[in-house]
C-alpha cells in the first residue's frame, strides 16, 4: 500500500468551506474508489487555516484513479482559490497495518 500526507493552508475566512466541500472528496474516495482504504481529513490544533489529508491507496494506479475521480476534479476546483499557497504532499508506503489489514477495515469507513 502507499500513502500520501498532504498539508493545505486556506486563507483566513475559507476553513468552514473548505472542511465541508472536502467531505465530498474524502466519502466519495472511500465509497467509490475499490483501491483506496483510507481518507482522512485533519485540522492543525495551532492553525485553524491549515489542514492535513491523509489517504492510503492500494497502488499508484489507485492513486491515479483518484486524481481522475470527478468527486476530486470538483474539490479541486471548488477549493483552488481558498488555498493560500502550493499543497505540500509527502509520499510514503505503509508498513502497519498490513495491506490485509487495510482492505478488512475499509467496510468500517462506510459508517458516517
Amino acid at each position: 500500500m502507499i500513502s500520501i500526507f498532504v498539508t493545505i493552508q486556506v486563507k483566513d475566512g475559507y476553513a468552514e468551506q473548505f472542511t465541508e466541500a472536502s467531505f465530498g472528496d474524502s466519502q466519495g474516495s472511500v465509497r467509490d474508489e475499490t483501491g483506496c482504504y483510507r481518507f482522512d481529513i485533519l485540522k492543525n490544533a495551532e492553525d485553524p487555516n491549515k489542514f492535513h489529508l491523509y489517504e492510503v491507496y492500494e497502488n499508484e494506479a489507485a492513486l491515479e484513479t483518484h486524481r481522475n475521480a470527478p468527486h476530486y476534479k470538483k474539490w479541486s476546483s471548488t477549493v483552488e482559490p481558498w488555498l493560500d499557497g502550493d499543497r505540500e504532499r509527502v509520499m510514503m508506503t505503509t508498513v502497519f497495518p498490513s495491506d490485509q489489514g487495510w482492505k478488512d477495515q475499509k467496510p468500517c469507513l462506510l459508517n458516517w
